[in-house]
């Protein structure tokens, strides 16, 4: 975004191609780190056309179709899936705290509506709602619902969500300081915060988890500790979209009520860039 917090679509095409060009395995257009919760339904179309547009037969795109009311996340996932992406990612209902059964009700609602496979979205520091291990295994018999991401960080819920669920779900890690411990667990890769800034690194831990190399994958991730760390020194995405003006892909822009990165927190996020060794990308 720009400065005064519109959308930069030159400089969103070239993040586009700086990740297709740095073996990142797929983009999701307006999820936390795209800060979602300030992009209308409107913006939140022509950013994935323009994804789609750069990114066809590269690398898949997956959009985010979430909303506390149903009725509106229904429509987005309708909307959205016309679009020629591979994916919908969509979270828990936040704010207004439905039982487990009204989730199941809302996420059954949205995958009815998708014409795409969807994953759904548990991060409970975010939302203040908990998708329970065995509400997911009744999800993941739901047509289209193929996978959750799962931010909780917690490795024991992975590996419950793995023993109730059939092998063909998806687990993604949402949480990049225990990715490698649920990949470990059972999970099959990750969606990322750490992957906007290094991408490449990033890709190469998932690779090494997939192949069974988990001190190679343990080796490489610790290049990236800082990062996993170090971008949650502000709110998520303050220190993401620092880092990537510092790496000179994006402007400095941000919406309120989020505000730049505090200067004292500068230092130690360009350390941890350097630690990854991204800064000359």
């Amino acid at each position: 975004m720009t400065v005064d917090g519109e959308i930069d679509f030159a400089a969103w095409e070239t993040l586009l191609r700086f990740h297709a060009e740095h073996s990142t395995d797929g983009v999701v257009v307006g999820g936390t780190t795209g800060e979602s919760p300030t992009v209308s339904a409107a913006e939140m179309v022509a950013l994935t056309r323009a994804a789609v547009r750069v990114l066809r037969g590269r690398i898949p795109v997956i959009a985010g179709a979430s909303s506390p009311s149903t009725a509106i996340a229904v429509e987005r996932a309708r909307e959205l899936s016309q679009l020629g992406i591979d994916g919908l990612l969509a979270v828990t209902p936040y704010y207004n705290k439905p039982p487990q059964r009204g989730l199941v009700e809302h996420f059954r609602q949205i995958a009815a509506a998708a014409s795409v496979p969807v994953i759904v979205y548990n991060v409970p520091s975010r939302t203040a709602v908990d998708l329970l291990p065995a509400t997911v295994a009744e999800l993941a018999g739901v047509p289209k619902i193929v996978g959750i991401k799962e931010a909780t960080g917690n490795v024991e819920r992975a590996r419950a969500i793995r023993a109730l669920c059939p092998p063909s779900f998806v687990i993604l890690s949402g949480d990049d300081a225990t990715a490698v411990d649920l990949m470990e667990a059972g999970a099959t890769g990750v969606i990322s915060v750490t992957a906007n800034v290094a991408p490449r690194l990033m890709h190469e831990v998932c690779a090494a988890c997939a192949r069974g190399e988990l001190p190679r994958a343990r080796e490489l991730d610790a290049r990236l500790r800082g990062l996993h760390q170090n971008l949650f020194v502000e709110a998520n995405p303050i220190p993401v979209k620092w880092a990537l003006h510092r790496m000179a892909l994006i402007p400095p822009g941000l919406r309120l009520p989020l505000v730049p990165l505090e200067r004292r927190h500068e230092a130690i996020v360009h350390a941890s860039l350097q630690q990854a060794g991204v800064l000359d990308h």
